[in-house]
């Protein structure tokens, strides 16, 4: 109310002043120009001036009011398309998301035209036209979208990548991360999906060459890294043992060179030495497998080690024997040594020893390999009928089970 008093009392005394000047003095003006003569008082020409840009200021409304009256009855103003563009955008994210991929493809396309950014749009599109099965139209969406925004090349090559794996083009999608490993050698994300793909391939050699570059990036780190690496290494030393089958003198040769490339302290981990072991014993090292196992045994006990080492023949079988019963004092019940211990006696010849050994293994463990070697035994003897019912347990351990059927009597 104040302030509507005030701006009252002040016009009031504007038009006072502005009464008692247009009393006091009316002014004149003249304007001359070639034949042209215009005269009257400084008010009306002040006066005229005001009507002529109140004139102006009206024009220019009427002019924006008719133009936007044209925008909203015109289907193709750019205020139309704007508003469908953007529908069409809203929709089409809608649609990617819900599963409706033939509008998703037709709506993010159409708003991609019209963005100065349009690289979404472009991706989304591109993840629906792979979903129908369409590949072709999927590449020309990522096409369109890297010539629209070239800048954007590894978000749209990742992208590629993905959809050429989903389609099944493994090598397709090797290429892709392989052109971007080369442009972009540190790259978090890049160095991430590579992984993934030759992991999905089984491609060891070349997981084995991509590990220091995933150290330095740090895109695995402590144990997940350390996981990678050690079954990298497995699956090299397999791949070593079945490259030198059948190559005679020099069988052992992939194995072994692949053997040195791993680190100390790597040679000491049980996975990794109870594959090279169970390799050099398919190759036919029988002597070199025992020597590494009985070494590793002795400096630390490990049951997967202890299992292999029932199944290789070393050069002296009663010292090989000795080196497993020296174990027993520490782990007197662990069935697999048990059974490996039956097993090393049958090498020996130690009959009645492999059965007794085998006889306590099952009181610790009713394992289906301990009740097969006894059952085997057992049936080299003649005890037929003892033999036949282990058999039997052991189909019943194994899963299986046979059906009940009349048998001929004794």
């Amino acid at each position: 109310m104040m302030r509507a008093a005030l701006l009252l009392v002040l016009v009031v005394a504007l038009a006072s002043g502005l009464g008692l000047a247009i009393a006091e003095h009316s002014g004149y003006v003249l304007i001359a120009w070639k034949g042209l003569r215009y005269e009257s008082s400084l008010w009306v020409f002040l006066l005229l001036l005001a009507l002529l840009w109140a004139s102006i200021i009206g024009l220019r409304w009427l002019l924006r009011v008719l133009l936007a009256s044209a925008g909203v009855v015109n289907p193709w103003s750019r205020r139309n398309l704007g508003r469908r563009r953007q529908l069409a955008a809203d929709k089409g994210l809608l649609d990617l998301i819900e599963g409706r991929w033939e509008r998703a493809v037709r709506h993010l396309a159409l708003a991609a035209e019209g963005e100065s950014q349009p690289l979404l749009y472009y991706l989304g599109a591109a993840r629906a036209a792979q979903r129908l099965g369409r590949l072709e139209d999927g590449e020309a969406l990522l096409e369109k979208a890297l010539q629209r925004q070239p800048q954007a090349e590894l978000a749209i090559a990742l992208t590629h990548a993905e959809l050429q794996q989903a389609s099944g083009d493994l090598d397709g999608a090797l290429s892709t991360l392989q052109a971007m490993r080369e442009r972009h050698p540190r790259h978090h994300q890049v160095l991430h999906d590579l992984q993934r793909l030759l992991q999905s391939r089984g491609d060891w050699a070349a997981l084995l060459d991509l590990l220091p570059e995933l150290r330095k990036a740090k895109v695995l780190q402590g144990e997940a890294l350390a996981e990678l690496e050690r079954k990298v290494w497995l699956e090299r030393l397999r791949a070593a043992g079945e490259q030198g089958l059948g190559q005679g003198e020099a069988a052992l040769q992939p194995l072994s060179n692949a053997w040195q490339q791993l680190a100390a302290a790597q040679r000491q981990d049980p996975e990794l030495l109870a594959v090279y072991a169970a390799q050099l014993r398919a190759l036919g090292a029988q002597e070199e497998a025992e020597a590494v196992l009985r070494k590793a045994l002795k400096q630390g006990y490990d049951s997967r080690l202890v299992r292999l080492y029932g199944l290789v023949r070393g050069s002296d079988p009663a010292r090989q024997l000795q080196a497993a019963e020296a174990l027993l004092q520490q782990h007197p019940q662990d069935p697999l040594l048990l059974l490996t211990l039956g097993r090393l006696c049958l090498q020996g010849g130690l009959w009645g020893k492999a059965r007794e050994y085998f006889e306590i293994s099952l009181e610790f463990s009713r394992s289906a390999e301990t009740c097969a070697e006894l059952a085997r035994l057992l049936a080299s003897q003649g005890e037929a009928e003892r033999s036949n019912r282990l058999l039997q347990e052991l189909l019943v351990l194994q899963g299986q089970h046979l059906p009940e059927l009349p048998q001929p009597s004794a």
